[in-house]
């Protein structure tokens, strides 16, 4: 039996360990694990985000919003990028310019809104419920969600941050404007930062009212705080995964979250 010189081996073995090395660092694709889900009668898709460091946010392109997951899908692979998942980011005006904070790639692209209903407005528009708030990613990578009073006396610089409203989980508890048994339901997006950490985006796949929504994130996700996205016709998923790719019937949408591969 040959025996190769240790000279030979010692080679042998550094490549051997090389290449484990690389294996082991080599990053797992960053789509988020999407399912079903039933909760109290209803379905839902749930999608997980284990790194909220491979979250984004993306509203406007070199000929202003995207509008359609499949616009900015067709963009990023101009670019040499993949799509691999994409959710309606927040609420828009006519525009498609989101209606409260809005940064990008750590910059403050449309500043936080502290608006008021005006007296006797009913009903209420849904971003003005408050306490609204801001789902946000530090330059750590770390994601949270806060009540825009709490945001703004935070003073951070986030790397992304949108601002929906109404909450749905403030801190373990349902947003107090949330009626139980409501009738107006619609199909209805959220996200939730949860216990473990893992960022969790929701659409309904039917019509729920806020409080059964909200109750999804606290009692069936995990997550003790958690911020209503839109409603209705503004909500989307984009995910090959699933064969979605959605489109919004208010002519497109404003703000999305994506993550690229």
């Amino acid at each position: 039996m040959f025996i190769p010189p240790a000279s030979l081996r010692t080679a042998a073995l550094s490549l051997l360990y090389g290449a484990f090395s690389a294996l082991a660092i080599t990053p797992a694709l960053a789509a988020p694990s999407c399912a079903t889900e039933e909760f109290e009668g209803a379905r839902y898709t749930v999608c997980d985000v284990g790194n909220a460091g491979d979250i984004r946010l993306f509203w406007e392109g070199e000929d202003g919003p995207y509008r359609s997951f499949a616009k900015l899908a067709d963009a990023l692979k101009a670019d040499g990028e993949e799509l691999s998942f994409a959710m309606n980011a927040g609420m828009y005006d006519t525009n498609f310019r989101p209606l409260g904070l809005y940064v990008e790639d750590g910059a403050e692209k449309v500043r936080i809104s502290t608006a008021e209903a005006a007296p006797g407005t009913q009903p209420i528009p849904n971003f003005l419920k408050k306490p609204n708030g801001v789902f946000y990613v530090d330059q750590d990578g770390k994601a949270g969600i806060l009540t825009t009073e709490d945001f703004v006396a935070a003073e951070m610089e986030p790397r992304i941050a949108t601002q929906s409203g109404p909450m749905l989980v403030i801190d373990g508890e349902l947003h107090p404007m949330l009626i139980p048994n409501s009738t107006d339901k619609t199909g209805r997006s959220g996200v939730g930062v949860c216990g473990d950490g893992v960022v969790r985006f929701a659409v309904s796949d039917g019509r729920v009212n806020f409080h059964e929504f909200a109750r999804l994130f606290r009692d069936q996700l995990g997550c003790p705080n958690s911020l209503f996205l839109d409603g209705g016709r503004g909500v989307g998923l984009y995910s090959p995964e699933m064969g979605r790719n959605d489109f919004s019937w208010h002519g497109g949408y404003g703000p999305m979250f994506g993550i690229v591969d």
